[in-house]
């Protein structure tokens, strides 16, 4: 393609991503001991076939591969090995103010624990000794540490857990099994020449693929290179917005952030022309009598909704027409 064509009005398209979800697993022993003694304001580190103590503990042995499993009690107090500063802190991060990310070796403890450090700028250093500021209401999490502060601060002042916390009634809480951590992702994704003439393609209702001049396949959405001769897909091609299901999923199981209600069928459509299937909605029937092979057409929202989106197109539904043949979508699946 000439510099000509790559002109400013056909710059790479760009827009911001965002990905939010909670990330949920299963702790185990080791890792749920932690997180249950992190809740009683205690840090346990774990020790290894060759006597070191890991904390926080590892539940492999880094010598010999086999499991740990003895549990080892180190100190909230420890020393900075080494550190970074923080002078412009990210939504989400431990503090809200200018602080150093540090690894601190507790007492007890020969390998370190990485942890914020709510220190005035200028006064972090190698060696500081440090201790552990514990939140009012520790819940078994790694967040339980607050941050960490010079040793000869004197101590916050914190509530008990929870309304029974320190009286010797009180019945044993259950160990810490599980974990939900927040999971927050944003950037800047650019798209590449021949996928923003994809995106500006779908703003005026057509559907763009990029043939490969070596084997001659057509992909859809656009791709800059063809995966199968590592050559540039120089040529444009029209597609019509018609095609066959090639594989499909009934989706019965519901999740965050679901638009449709189950049970409804995701598919992958491969449009006449094409050589490579797209993953879309099939609507407009029953998830039971969608089917391999099944022509479908799509469904277009209203054009004032439009946009660089493959969104423009709501859904596919049945075309009426008959079955395309097995062999030929056999090679797309």
């Amino acid at each position: 393609m000439s510099s000509a064509t790559r002109s400013a009005s056909a710059a790479p398209l760009g827009a911001p991503l965002i990905v939010d979800f909670n990330y949920t697993r299963s702790l185990g022993p080791v890792l749920g001991g932690f997180m249950t003694a992190l809740r009683d304001r205690r840090i346990l580190g774990i020790r290894g076939s060759d006597g070191r103590v890991h904390a926080p503990p590892i539940e492999y042995d880094p010598v010999t591969a086999e499991p740990l499993t003895e549990l080892v009690e180190v100190a909230a107090v420890g020393e900075v090995v080494s550190w970074s500063w923080m002078p412009e802190p990210l939504e989400g991060q431990p503090l809200p103010h200018p602080f150093a990310w540090a690894l601190i070796r507790l007492d007890g403890a020969d390998t370190s624990l990485l942890h914020a450090v709510d220190v005035p700028a200028g006064q972090i250093h190698t060696g500081m000794r440090v201790r552990a500021r514990w939140v009012a209401e520790p819940i078994g999490s790694i967040r339980d540490i607050a941050c960490f502060e010079p040793a000869d601060l004197e101590p916050a002042n914190l509530e008990p857990a929870g309304p029974d916390a320190g009286s010797p009634t009180a019945p044993p809480a259950e160990p810490v099994t599980m974990l939900t951590a927040p999971i927050h992702l944003e950037y800047l994704h650019t798209a590449s020449h021949e996928e923003s003439r994809f995106l500006r393609g779908l703003m005026e209702g057509r559907l763009l693929g990029q043939r490969c001049p070596v084997c001659r396949k057509v992909y859809v959405p656009a791709r800059s290179s063809c995966p199968v001769d590592g050559v540039a897909t120089v040529e444009q091609v029209e597609l019509p917005d018609r095609g066959t299901i090639t594989t499909f999923c009934i989706v019965n199981v519901p999740f965050l952030g679901q638009r449709i209600t189950p049970p409804y069928v995701a598919a992958y459509v491969l449009l006449d022309g094409a050589d490579i299937a797209f993953l879309h909605l099939i609507l407009e029937c029953s998830v039971q009598d969608v089917r391999m092979g099944m022509r479908v057409q799509a469904v277009w929202r209203p054009r004032e909704q439009w946009g660089p989106t493959l969104e423009n197109i709501d859904h596919f539904r049945p075309s009426g027409e008959p079955d395309a043949a097995y062999e030929s979508y056999s090679q797309h699946l």
